[in-house]
């Protein structure tokens, strides 16, 4: 019997996981710390937008996001008419990859970068080239040396997920003055928010001043706006005049239109998150490290720890102790580190029970 078969390459792609679903002991309440979800949720002035916006629903939204693109370049100083919105940036992620890859073409990331960056190249014919890391951090000469004539695009999370490192401004450069001119950039500032590092840049100089760079940013981390899967991009003209050509019209819903501009508006909601996951992130580091795990250093809204490969202490069988209690991180096993856990910077009460259930684990008092 015949039936459609998909192009070639397409049954190769690894699906994306997302975080698990928490099944707690009865009787414990639950904490998800397995996908990088603000605490804190959404601006009150976010929400009460998002409501407002209910009385319309019948109404298509305005077709370019245009009250959205104007709020972000207040925000960041920047020309509107360079800026993309979709839904999430997954959505532009995946936008690049189809106006820049073919068959035949590469694109490069690094060997624990956002899964959906070789899910993006090859699903559009594109073959995934990985790049080594070194101290689980983006090796910029890694990267140079990865180059082919068939390289298009280098895709590059700054921070990282799920490692939580950065490579400083000084070194992204490098990198773009060590890549040819006709491979384009893409610098993913998902993370950027909580960044408080003097060398770190989100990217938005490099794309000011270059033809091949453009930078990524969500809602879905410190604005609390996962749900509405809500991105942008900040690119050159003639790029972004090239992804909206096949950018579908209405791809942001005016619901979330009008909740990501009230909340990219609401400086106090982002700042009072940023302090807290600074605080918290700083804690965690330092108690786990007194356990004897040993956890990579974050810039980010998570912690990567590293647990051993003796029976009875590993990743997995952690994982599972504190699923138990209703504590839920994140395994990394499609990240090829088997042996580490991802977890959250989450509410002060999950933070301390997070310490304490790998206190128990750890058989440390």
């Amino acid at each position: 019997m015949s039936r459609p078969v998909p192009n070639p390459g397409i049954l190769d792609i690894a699906p994306y996981t997302p975080g698990k679903t928490p099944v707690p002991e009865p009787g414990r309440k639950v904490f998800k710390l397995s996908a990088n979800e603000t605490p804190f949720g959404p601006s009150p002035k976010a929400i009460e937008a998002y409501k407002h916006a209910a009385a319309h629903l019948e109404d298509y939204p305005e077709g370019t996001s245009k009250v959205l693109r104007e709020a972000i370049a207040r925000v960041f100083g920047l020309d509107p008419n360079r800026i993309i919105c979709g839904a999430g940036s997954d959505e532009i992620l995946n936008l690049l990859a189809h106006t820049y890859l073919s068959h035949g073409d590469e694109a490069i990331s690094t060997a624990h970068g956002f899964l959906v960056y070789p899910i993006a190249t090859m699903g559009n014919g594109a073959r995934n080239v990985v790049a080594a890391e070194t101290n689980f951090t983006a090796d910029v000469d890694a990267i140079l040396k990865a180059v082919t004539p068939r390289t298009k695009i280098v895709w590059l999370a700054n921070p990282n997920n799920p490692t939580g490192t950065y490579i400083p401004f000084d070194e992204v450069k490098r990198l773009r003055a060590g890549l040819p001119s006709n491979v384009l950039l893409v610098l993913d500032a998902a993370y950027s928010d909580y960044v408080s590092r003097n060398d770190y840049e989100i990217g938005i100089e490099l794309v000011a001043t270059t033809e091949n760079t453009v930078m990524t940013h969500t809602f879905s981390k410190i604005h609390g706006l996962a749900a509405l899967r809500i991105g942008w991009m900040f690119g050159p003209a003639h790029i972004v005049d090239a992804v909206n050509r096949i950018r579908g019209p209405f791809n942001v819903s005016t619901p979330a239109m009008l909740a990501a501009v009230a909340a990219i508006e609401d400086s106090t909601h982002v700042e009072m998150s940023k302090a807290h996951t600074e605080t918290w992130r700083n804690w965690i580091t330092e108690e786990i490290r007194k356990l004897g795990l040993k956890v990579t250093p974050s810039v980010a809204n998570f912690v990567l720890m590293h647990f051993p490969t003796e029976k009875g202490k590993t990743a997995a069988e952690a994982d599972a102790f504190l699923t138990r209690r209703g504590l839920v991180l994140r395994a990394l096993n499609n990240y090829q580190l088997p042996n580490s856990l991802r977890m959250t910077i989450g509410t002060e009460e999950a933070n301390r029970l997070v310490v304490e259930g790998l206190r128990d684990f750890m058989g440390t008092t």
